[in-house]
């Protein structure tokens, strides 16, 4: 991730203008999803960036700003400077049309106006970020099935590759265990959400049933929301994820593995085909396709449904549920238009899926994409 100091200071300052603008595109999303009579009575303030670390952001009524942190914005993931800013925001909300004016900094009124928002009441001074909350789940005391799963995952690292995709599909059956496990018992458990992936201003099929591959095996709610496009300076989406910290990092890693392993595999297969290779789309989503069909394939001797190791396939999770619709109280499905696809390409994809193997060990799963584009 560049630091502040990365590059000339025509670059730092472009930088700089691209995040206020972000900062601006974000509020403005914010605001237009209020109830009307909230909207039109919340002006656009000005938006600062400081040099303090002591605070991540800060909301100003006398001079109507929005401050961020410099070093926060520069060194960490979008995700982590919007909730920051919705915190800010929700501020501005409790005090310029809640009349929240006579309360304390935290009191009703700015809460109330957090769940208007989405925004985490929390969000400021020194809390930690969301990424350092992912790490500090990481380096929690270990849980023995955990430990198991992570011992599988290594071993389906094997060249042998029946040990590794026999492995491979036990990992995922003692994972579904312990998060059916966890539900059942209706133990205590965090619960956040985090961008996975890069805001675009568009996405292709791959991105769209590579989402629908994490909602279905990795206990994790999906859902597409609006995000500033740093290089573009406009508006786009980003895929967001919610769950556990667990299963974020779970979900996060195997999203850049998936994305990673179908690049390779692309370029693999489009430098034997001279003549017509296809679509990239085509191939990716044939091998999502493939892999989907191979984890598929290890419910086959599953217990009886009901059973907690059967839940290989999406878990309700009450407490992650209700989490989601308090964050999204209103949502909807889009059905697009099916593309024509050629059937070599995608099967070609299938093949390859059909023989994936994930194997990277869950302690080295790694967390969310950033924000900025790497320093040219």
């Amino acid at each position: 991730m560049p630091s502040e100091s990365d590059g000339p200071p025509a670059a730092a300052a472009e930088r700089e203008r691209s995040i206020l603008h972000g900062l601006a595109c974000e509020w403005e999303g914010a605001r237009r999803l209020l109830d009307p009579d909230y909207g039109r009575r919340l002006r656009r303030p000005l938006f600062a960036l400081t040099d303090g670390r002591s605070r991540w952001g800060s909301w100003s009524a006398d001079r109507r700003e929005i401050c961020v942190s410099r070093h926060l914005a520069f060194n960490h993931a979008w995700d982590a400077v919007r909730e920051v800013l919705f915190h800010e925001m929700a501020h501005q909300l409790a005090d310029e049309v809640c009349g929240a004016g006579g309360e304390t900094a935290h009191g009703p009124l700015f809460h109330a106006a957090c769940a208007k928002l989405g925004a985490n009441p929390r969000a400021s001074g020194s809390f930690p970020l969301l990424t350092e909350r992912l790490d500090r789940a990481a380096a929690a005391a270990p849980d023995r099935q955990l430990e198991r799963i992570r011992k599988l995952l290594a071993l389906a690292g094997s060249a042998n590759r029946h040990e590794a995709e026999a492995a491979m599909l036990k990992a995922h059956e003692l994972n579904a265990r312990h998060n059916a496990g966890r539900v059942a018992r209706a133990e205590p458990r965090e619960v956040m959400s985090v961008f996975v992936g890069r805001p675009a201003l568009r996405h292709d099929r791959v991105h769209y049933r590579l989402a629908a591959l994490l909602s279905d095996f990795y206990f994790v709610l999906p859902i597409w929301v609006p995000a500033y496009v740093m290089e573009r300076y406009r508006m786009g989406r980003v895929l967001e994820i919610s769950g556990t910290p667990r299963n974020i990092r779970t979900a996060a890693y195997v999203h850049a593995f998936m994305q990673r392993v179908i690049g390779e595999e692309w370029q693999r297969f489009a430098q034997g085909q001279a003549k017509r290779c296809g679509r990239a789309s085509d191939f990716g989503v044939g091998l999502i396709e493939g892999f989907r069909a191979r984890l598929e394939s290890g419910r086959s001797h599953r217990p009886p449904t009901g059973s907690a190791a059967a839940a290989l396939v999406p878990l309700k999770d009450p407490v992650l549920e209700s989490y989601f619709k308090r964050r999204y109280p209103h949502t909807a499905c889009v059905t697009r238009t099916a593309a024509r696809v050629d059937r070599r390409t995608l099967n070609a994809g299938r093949d390859v899926g059909g023989r994936l193997v994930l194997s990277q060990p869950v302690a080295e799963i790694g967390a969310t994409g950033g924000m900025l584009p790497p320093p040219e």
